[in-house]
C-alpha cells in the first residue's frame, strides 16, 4: 500500500457520513433523510436494514435510493452484497472480512466496498491492500460496545500519516467531530444518536459541519 504523500496542497475537508438505524419500513425515514441530506454536506449514507427476504429488502433500499443520490450522496448497505446491484445501491459496508473477496470480485470496480469492525492494524492494511474504498474506525459493535475513544484517535493518527486510502472515523457525539478531524479523519461517521429527535436532525448537522473544520496549522 503507497504511504501517504507530502501534502504539497491543503487538506481536503471532511465530510459526513451518515448511519441510519436499523430500519425494518424505510418509507417514514426518508423525511429525516431528506432532512439532513439538505442541512449538511453529506457524501454517504449506510442504510442498515432489519433481516427480511430479498425482495423486501430490496424494496426497502430502492425507496431510499432516489432521497440520497438525488443530494450526491452515495448509498451503501450494510451487507447484502449480493443485493447491492439489484437495489440501486452505490456500494456495500461489510463489518470484517468474511465476505470481503465476494464484495471485491461482484462489485469492483463499479461500486464502493468498504470495511470496519478491523481489530488489528494488519487487518487495516490487508483491506487497503487488497482493494477496500475506504477503512472504517470506531463504530459501534453488533452489542453497542465501542473501543476507547483515545484508541480510535490513535488508529486514525496511524493511518492518516501512512496511507492514501480514506478512513471513516465514528463520533458518538459532537464533541468528538474535531478532534477526529485533527486526528486525520476523512469522513465523520454519525450513527443512531442522530436520528432519535427529527425537530434537532438540521441544527444537529448545522453544527457538525462547523466541528469539521481544519485545524488552522493544515487548512
Amino acid at each position: 500500500m503507497a504511504s501517504r504523500p507530502t501534502q504539497t496542497e491543503p487538506r481536503p475537508q471532511p465530510r459526513l457520513y451518515l448511519l441510519t438505524p436499523q430500519l425494518a419500513d424505510t418509507g417514514p425515514f426518508a423525511a429525516p433523510l431528506k432532512t439532513a441530506l439538505a442541512a449538511a454536506d453529506v457524501a454517504a449514507v449506510l442504510l442498515r436494514l432489519e433481516e427480511a427476504d430479498e425482495r423486501t429488502l430490496i424494496n426497502r433500499a430502492k425507496a431510499l435510493a432516489p432521497v440520497a443520490q438525488g443530494a450526491d450522496a452515495a448509498l451503501i448497505l450494510d451487507g447484502h452484497v449480493g443485493l447491492v446491484a439489484r437495489a440501486g445501491a452505490d456500494g456495500v459496508h461489510l463489518t470484517g472480512r468474511d465476505d470481503f473477496d465476494d464484495a471485491l470480485e461482484r462489485l469492483k470496480p463499479e461500486r464502493i466496498v468498504g470495511l470496519g469492525g478491523l481489530a488489528s492494524r494488519h487487518d487495516c492494511m490487508v483491506a487497503a491492500e487488497r482493494g477496500a474504498d475506504y477503512v472504517l474506525f470506531g463504530e459501534p459493535d453488533a452489542a453497542g460496545q465501542r473501543p476507547p475513544f483515545e484508541a480510535v484517535e490513535e488508529r486514525v493518527a496511524w493511518w492518516a500519516e501512512l496511507f492514501e486510502l480514506p478512513c471513516v472515523a465514528y463520533a458518538d457525539n459532537l464533541d468528538k467531530i474535531a478532534p477526529l478531524v485533527a486526528a486525520g479523519a476523512d469522513f465523520v461517521a454519525l450513527g443512531e444518536w442522530l436520528w432519535r429527535d427529527e425537530a434537532a436532525i438540521a441544527a444537529t448537522l448545522q453544527t457538525a459541519t462547523t466541528h469539521l473544520r481544519l485545524p488552522e496549522a493544515t487548512a
